[in-house]
């Protein structure tokens, strides 16, 4: 399956294990990426080595190596558009930046269990299916983003756990 914002992926994930960073990519272009369907992707969902609090600590300290993640972008043609989500923002694309130390008290996986990956210059970590159903699960909780994405999160399950 082509995919571009997967292509555009691997371009930031070449860019920034430059920098000594290798990304978790997250949200619906790595569960395209997994399972091979369509989820019409909106935006593009990074994940980096960070503090584990998360959104308990301010923005700018949340980020583990945020000035050289911010060199990069902006070295890449992005816009910097909003420090408390990590947004940047090139051709109507929009690039979010969270913390995979999240991952193991959000969802329960450790970051031991992330698969790393490498494609051309690229190394980057992606989640498996039942690590997807996992993180779907936990959001799915969260009645902001069940609200806000529409039942988007229910499909994504009912399908993650159809398929595993």
């Amino acid at each position: 399956m082509q995919n571009e914002k997967f292509s555009i992926f691997l371009t930031i994930a070449k860019q920034l294990n430059q920098k000594e960073i290798t990304p978790l990519l997250m949200g619906s272009v790595g569960l395209e990426i997994v399972t091979g369907k369509n989820w019409d992707t909106q935006d593009l969902d990074i994940h980096v080595p960070g503090d584990k609090r998360g959104w308990e600590i301010p923005p700018e300290q949340a980020i583990y190596d945020w000035d050289d993640i911010m060199k990069a972008m902006l070295s890449l043609g992005y816009s910097f558009v909003d420090l408390h989500e990590h947004e940047f923002e090139k051709d109507g694309l929009a690039v979010g930046f969270g913390i995979m130390d999240t991952l193991p008290d959000f969802a329960g996986i450790s970051l031991e269990e992330l698969e790393l990956h490498q494609q051309g210059d690229a190394t980057y970590y992606l989640l498996t299916s039942e690590q997807y159903l996992k993180v779907y699960e936990a959001s799915f909780k969260d009645s902001y983003r069940a609200n806000k994405n529409n039942q988007k999160d229910k499909k994504k399950i009912a399908y993650l756990r159809d398929l595993i």
